[in-house]
């Protein structure tokens, strides 16, 4: 080759170096996200159970209906880069066009992964009302800006907050494919708005974070009064398996409602208990017996935190009465 050839490759190669050196558009990880299959028509990711930021972020549940017309995905992970890597998992079962999103509710560890759906496959984003309340509220911005920092780089300055398409009051049912999918807003629970998705020829039912399976359940700002009439209505034989929004798909449903029934009612018992008598939340809360939950995952992350949001309810529920 004549020395002029190679400094004619050198001088195109050097831009093509420089682009590739490029950060990529979503940060590869090293935790799999995989898809496992629970009904003909069902798969989902599971999380591990952890705090927020451990595993990648890779701690919550994201749902994959898929039918022959196309697929709906149930919640979307919690960052861009997990969110990628689960559209690629899909495209190995299916090459049907992601149709829909829909959102549990609108927490950090279930929303970032939105901007791989909508900007790769324009899908449209369905999310219950009580949603909007999170969008541009201090709150998300201060999460998001945390995340760049503690999920970075899979969290990072590209990462926004995708609004939904549509919000929903009532409950609706998707036709695909010949499947049906039910979508019922609950309300105020968990968050500000939430919703379950019921794949009705399947028999499955996707919870969100209504259900936490075999773990402690972060509360946040839950209505837990209201979330607890969710959960009794929840408990039903005609489930065939019940995916929460944390945890491993409940082959008994019932089990898992209970859990998460008995731990919320614990916690209005004894701290609704505490606040009647005037007994201070840091006594009330040392004097209370946790061995029925201190065994959970989550426990040390979250229980404290749940139970003084649930003292602090309990007396504005006082005062209300």
């Amino acid at each position: 080759m004549k020395p002029g050839t190679l400094m004619f490759l050198a001088s195109w190669l050097l831009p093509v170096a420089a682009v590739a050196g490029t950060p990529p558009k979503y940060p590869p990880g090293s935790v799999p996200v995989t898809l496992q299959r629970v009904s003909e028509h069902v798969y989902y990711a599971g999380g591990r159970a952890g705090a927020a930021t451990e595993y990648e972020g890779f701690i919550s549940n994201a749902g994959v209906v898929v039918t022959a017309e196309g697929i709906v995905v149930f919640d979307a992970l919690g960052t861009p880069s997990l969110a990628w890597r689960l559209l690629q998992e899909i495209r190995r079962i299916s090459s049907a066009p992601i149709k829909a999103v829909v959102v549990s509710h609108y927490h950090a560890d279930h929303i970032y992964g939105l901007q791989v759906f909508k900007d790769e496959e324009g899908a449209e984003i369905i999310a219950p009302w009580g949603a909007q309340e999170y969008l541009g509220s201090e709150a998300a911005v201060n999460r998001l800006e945390e995340r760049r920092f503690s999920l970075e780089p899979w969290v990072n300055e590209r990462t926004r907050i995708v609004p939904p398409d549509r919000l929903i009051k009532k409950p609706e049912v998707m036709r695909l494919g010949g499947v049906e999918l039910v979508i019922t807003p609950v309300g105020r629970a968990h968050s500000d708005g939430d919703l379950t998705l019921y794949v009705r020829p399947d028999q499955v039912l996707f919870s969100g974070d209504l259900i936490f399976e075999g773990r402690v359940p972060w509360l946040g700002n839950a209505n837990t009064r209201q979330w607890l009439r969710i959960l009794e209505e929840m408990e039903t034989s005609r489930l065939r398996a019940l995916i929460p929004g944390h945890g491993p798909v409940a082959k008994a449903p019932n089990e898992a409602v209970a859990l998460t029934r008995r731990y919320l009612q614990f916690l209005r018992t004894r701290m609704g208990r505490a606040a009647r008598e005037f007994i201070p939340f840091d006594e009330a809360y040392a004097a209370t017996d946790w061995s029925a939950f201190e065994h959970l995952p989550a426990f040390d992350l979250a229980n404290r935190r749940n139970a003084y949001q649930v003292f602090l309810a309990m007396e504005a529920e006082m005062l209300q009465e």
